[in-house]
């Protein structure tokens, strides 16, 4: 086992993220779940007519959002990670390829912003 120490050194002094520590990531309150329900729903209502639905479903820090088409179809759009504020979310896009997320890394806006990324890319080619 190499000393914590000589570990430090090995890496010019710096910390590792091994060796730092895990902090707890911060639940999303009762109110901004409701809040983001509505947003996200407003939004869909005034620039996605497609949709006719939007439905979050929430795990921890994610909320997990679906677009329900007229015919009652349900596509996973997106994952939003709760950060600490109700008005910047980190951004993952569902990819039918997978069934999974992949995380928008460079993303960085409002839930509103982050729906309509991902409505430009999944519900205005439904027809095709």
């Amino acid at each position: 086992m190499i000393p914590d120490n000589a570990r430090i050194r090995a890496n010019g002094g710096r910390t590792t993220r091994r060796e730092g520590k895990m902090t707890a990531m911060p639940a999303i309150p009762a109110s901004t779940k409701t809040s983001l329900a509505q947003r996200l729903f407003l939004h869909a209502k005034q620039r996605w007519p497609q949709l006719a639905d939007v439905h979050v479903r929430y795990r921890g820090q994610f909320g997990y959002v679906e677009g329900e088409l007229a015919d009652g179809e349900r596509l996973p759009l997106m994952r939003l990670r709760y950060g600490g504020t109700a008005h910047r979310w980190g951004l993952a896009i569902h990819t039918h390829s997978t069934g999974g997320y992949e995380d928008a890394i460079w993303f960085t806006g409002s839930p509103q912003e982050a729906l309509d990324l991902v409505c430009d890319l999944y519900v205005t080619n439904t027809d095709t």
